[in-house]
Parts: structure tokens; C-alpha cells; sequence
């Protein structure tokens, strides 16, 4: 597949914040009990699909990848950036780590219980986001879980709205507009939360969890 230069932009953003956004972001769940929350719930329910394996995509500084693997399910983290997944590797030495794109995964078709999308898609331009979704799908076992989170847009129209974001380029969704997107690359939405922005917030947005499943086999889009 074709890198677009989108991407290339979003990895040398990353590699030079790696440091300072690892030591921001580092501990950013400890405060954030809903997040833990959708994270418990998450672990609980991709245990018994594929290998039961879950890859935590745009991983960062692998401070996510680490708690959810301590809450069970055996994860890995992926991330477009070299400078990250070296910090990853250096904080959690005991996980794998490695440099990927989320279109692109080296991924077995079907093999996995979960795949755990934070705040990764929002750098993907609108119209590359459906084949992102496709290639989480395609890793996925059947019975498998996606959580993606991102930060939603004022209104469900446009159903996408750009932002300035610190270190790349980046997107809200529509929540409704973007579960659309997953039911058509044939996942189906189980639960969303929406979390209203607290005082503390770097920006006033709501943000979104939405949980969807890959389709049992026998409905003919399992594969």
C-alpha cells in the first residue's frame, strides 16, 4: 500500500514531541476513571476471540498498551513512529513493540481479539479513514472488539471538522457519522460513551469511546 505523505508528516511530527509528549501523557489514565473504565470493560470482553491477543494501534509511549495488558488480555502496540515505539520498548521492556501503520498491519488475517484504537485515527485524513477500518476489521477474529476513541465534533454536521492540534494535523468525527463508517467496513457498534470536557481539559471537546464487534462466522463477511 501507498504511504500518503499525510502520514510521513504525522511520523516526523511524532518523532521530535516523542520525549516531551511521553512525559505528558505518561500517566494520563491515572486520572481518567471513565477511560479505565472502558478500558476493564474492553479487556473482559475480547478473551475468548481469535488468539485473544489485542494490538493497541497508535500505541505512543505504551503507557496504555502496558495497563491493558495488566488488566488480562495479552497486547502488543503498533505506532507509525520509531522515536515512540523506542521510548515503549525502554519504559516496558517486558512488551512487544513495534513500527507499523494502521493500514497497513503485519497482521495475520482473523487473528485477533481486540484491536485498541486511542486517539489514532485523528490524523487520518477523512477519506483514508474507511480502509483504516477495513484493516482493523481484517485482523480481527471473528467475535472480536474494536475500541477506538476520538474527540467528537459539535454537531453531526460536517461530520468531520479539523483541529489544531499540537503536534499533527488532526480530525473530529461525528460519533453517528463515524459508527456509520464502522457498520459499513462490517463492524457493528455494542456501546459508546461520551465524555463531557472537564476544567482541566487542554481542549473543550467531548470525547468518544465507541466499542464495536466483528460479526460471528456464518454471515458471509467474516473472512
Amino acid at each position: 500500500m501507498v504511504e500518503h505523505e499525510a502520514l510521513r508528516g504525522v511520523r516526523a511530527a511524532y518523532d521530535d514531541a516523542a520525549p516531551a509528549y511521553a512525559r505528558l501523557f505518561s500517566d494520563s489514565l491515572r486520572d481518567s476513571p471513565l477511560d479505565r473504565a472502558m478500558l476493564g470493560a474492553f479487556a473482559e470482553v475480547v478473551g475468548g476471540c481469535g488468539d485473544g491477543r489485542v494490538a493497541d494501534v497508535g500505541c505512543g509511549p505504551g503507557h496504555v498498551t502496558a495497563h491493558l495488558n495488566g488488566l488480562g488480555p495479552t497486547t502488543f502496540g503498533v505506532d507509525a513512529s520509531p522515536a515512540m515505539v523506542a521510548l515503549a520498548r525502554r519504559a516496558h521492556p517486558g512488551l512487544r513493540f513495534e513500527v507499523g501503520t494502521m493500514a497497513a498491519l503485519d497482521i495475520a488475517d482473523g487473528v485477533l481479539g481486540g484491536v485498541l484504537s486511542r486517539w489514532s485515527v485523528i490524523h487520518t485524513p477523512p477519506p483514508e479513514l474507511p480502509a483504516v477500518l477495513a484493516e482493523f476489521r481484517r485482523v480481527l477474529a471473528p467475535g472480536g472488539h474494536l475500541l477506538i476513541a476520538f474527540s467528537a465534533t459539535d454537531g453531526p454536521s460536517p461530520p468531520t471538522q479539523v483541529f489544531d492540534h499540537a503536534v499533527a494535523p488532526a480530525h473530529r468525527w461525528s460519533p453517528d457519522h463515524l459508527a456509520a463508517l464502522l457498520r459499513e467496513s462490517g463492524l457493528a457498534e455494542v456501546a459508546r460513551m461520551i465524555r463531557e470536557p472537564r476544567p482541566t481539559d487542554r481542549r473543550p471537546f467531548r470525547e468518544v469511546h465507541l466499542l464495536a464487534r466483528k460479526a460471528e462466522s456464518g454471515d458471509g463477511r467474516d473472512r
